[in-house]
């Protein structure tokens, strides 16, 4: 009662004082997103400051006389590229993201928002180009070409005493690097786009072919040849000629050669962790799921996630998928689910070697493989990582909510095998009293969670055959009701529908009487329709006061929005009145 009192005043307060509302809504604004924020304002406040230094310098130059403030602005926009240039490959990055989140910067960067970023630089390299070709193309060359004798004499050094002409500077090496990095860029750039990279533009035979993850991966590796490009474009300036005051070398070095060691570390790592196969299921919904040994020293937290590589589909593509097993599972396994050429043709090859289906497993194709020569038949793979995801930041909270829409499940499972690991780790630790338990117990002792709800939802019912084994084990082990599990299914009618009533019926006599969901096979009740978010956010307020919940999710965007807007709007409602707060993160890929 004293808990709706009050929310009930503070409610009335800030209704009748819109300050107070306004100055409320700030503060949690900037609790959420001050590391995004400072970030973009140093980036901002670099590219202003280099600007505007450029611009002062050149307008002091003798060629101002000439170009006016278009050299000013060409110029400045130059050196903002520079190092936007040189920014852009930090947040691909993956090894020194992966070991500076442990770190003090994992406190006060976002680096979950890496992607993000490497997407705002990608805006900032548009924007400058803009500016810097279309300046020079415009305003600089036909200046430099109608200058009088008087004043092309200011600059005439610079074009060996000769007055050039528009062909000139298009043929000039500056010219010709800089309409192959601007065409390079808008091939990248345009396949990297979610219409061309997700596929949702369809063209016609045979341009279908030029979208898909394919085609943005290829395109991607483009950067070389613009690299290549824009050192020899900074090299060969018509107005600078002191190697000194040709920077752009020294902005690119140190990016260059720590993504080139990434790469080196990458493909000599990768060449040493060719994996054995150990098992294959090819379950409902077109998801492959793979088991493969574990290589020595290959460590990893829950949530992260690898790259899977098969030659004999392709020498080159790198796949990320999260990781599934546990870190204290001997082996690592991944659930992919096919959507594109790639995962298609793995899914193929796997297909063909496993087993026919067998009665009373929903069927599954699988393949355990104990004989060697089995294990030949099976194409090599080859794993990369693991790499830092949002997922493996949930030890920081003592409450978690999962959200894992369909094959989005796929990060959670592997928190939930490593939650339930602790629990029985904690188990045996009160059991034994013995020296030797105190290994087991330094470990568990790193265990703060207390509760975690977990939230699968699927439009396919074969899907809750992917983690049939998970469900149940967490179900008969989890004595102390740490772990809540809730599956929904939505291709059938809400619960309370009428169309629904045989099937729920069946369900709760089916339940109670042999312990067993008909629906998913688990012993865990499938309930019907889309989950009441809300209901949830309000209970989970409710359940956990004083408490901070990390709320993580994976799959379609669509939903993203709208809890990240919940978690803003709880915040709102009962960080005072309950103190609970909602911290939302998003898997990115």
């Amino acid at each position: 009662l004293n808990y709706s009192q009050t929310l009930s005043q503070n409610l009335m307060l800030q209704r009748r004082n819109p300050f107070l509302r306004f100055a409320r809504q700030a503060k949690l604004f900037l609790d959420e997103n001050w590391k995004r924020i400072w970030i973009i304002l140093l980036w901002l406040g670099a590219m202003a400051g280099l600007f505007t230094w450029k611009f002062i310098q050149y307008k002091h130059r003798g060629v101002f006389q000439v170009m006016g403030y278009c050299v000013c602005f060409a110029k400045g926009a130059a050196e903002t590229l520079k190092l936007n240039m040189a920014l852009i490959l930090l947040p691909v990055c993956r090894n020194t993201i992966t070991w500076l989140r442990n770190t003090l910067l994992g406190g006060i960067i976002p680096f979950d928002d890496n992607l993000n970023f490497h997407k705002i630089i990608a805006l900032g390299i548009v924007g400058g180009v803009i500016i810097h070709g279309g300046v020079h193309l415009t305003c600089d060359f036909p200046r430099i070409i109608k200058s009088s004798p008087a004043k092309f004499a200011l600059i005439e050094h610079d074009f060996h005493h000769k007055k050039p002409s528009y062909g000139y500077f298009l043929r000039s090496i500056e010219g010709i690097t800089g309409i192959i990095m601007v065409v390079s860029m808008i091939v990248a750039f345009t396949l990297a786009t979610s219409w061309f990279r997700r596929n949702i533009v369809k063209l016609p035979k045979p341009f279908n072919k030029v979208t898909g993850f394919n085609a943005f991966w290829y395109s991607h590796h483009l950067f070389v040849l613009v690299y290549i490009c824009l050192f020899l474009h900074g090299i060969f300036l018509f107005l600078t000629h002191k190697w000194q005051e040709k920077t752009t070398w020294m902005y690119l070095t140190i990016p260059i050669l720590l993504y080139v060691g990434e790469r080196t570390l990458r493909a000599f790592r990768s060449g040493h962790q060719g994996v054995s196969i150990v098992k294959v299921a090819i379950y409902p919904g077109n998801v492959l799921s793979l088991h493969v040994s574990k290589p020595p020293g290959f460590n990893y937290k829950s949530g992260q996630y690898l790259f899977l590589k098969c030659p004999d589909i392709s020498p080159f593509e790198w796949h990320p998928f999260s990781i599934t097993s546990a870190p204290g599972d001997n082996y690592l396994s991944v659930h992919i689910r096919t959507s594109g050429d790639w995962t298609e043709e793995l899914k193929r090859i796997f297909s063909e070697l496993c087993e026919p289906p067998i009665p009373g497993k929903s069927g599954l194709l699988r393949a355990d493989i104990d004989a060697e020569e089995m294990r030949r038949k099976f194409p090599r793979l080859l794993i990369d990582g693991a790499y830092g995801a949002p997922a493996q930041e949930y030890k920081n909270y003592d409450v978690v909510l999962l959200i894992g829409l369909g094959i989005g499940a796929t990060p959670f499972i592997s928190i939930l095998k490593d939650i339930l690991n602790n629990i029985k780790h904690i188990a045996e630790r009160q059991l034994e009293s013995s020296p030797a338990a105190t290994p087991k117990k330094r470990k568990a002792d790193t265990f703060t969670t207390t509760n975690a709800y977990f939230y699968w939802v699927t439009r396919e019912q074969g899907s809750f055959d992917w983690f049939k084994g998970v469900m149940n084990e967490i179900v008969e082990s989890d004595e102390k009701g740490i772990i809540e599990l809730h599956n929904y299914l939505t291709s059938v009618y809400e619960e309370g529908d009428y169309r629904s009533a045989l099937i729920t019926m069946l369900q709760a006599l089916n339940h109670a009487k042999n312990g067993v969901d008909i629906l998913s096979g688990t012993r865990v009740r499938t309930h019907l329709g889309r989950p009441n978010w809300r209901k949830v956010f309000s209970k989970m307020a409710a359940t956990h006061k004083s408490s901070t919940i990390g709320v993580f999710y994976c799959g379609a965007p669509f939903l993203a929005q709208d809890l990240k807007s919940l978690s803003h709007e709880y915040n709102e409602r009962y960080s005072i009145s309950y103190g609970t707060r909602f911290e939302f993160h998003k898997e990115n890929f």
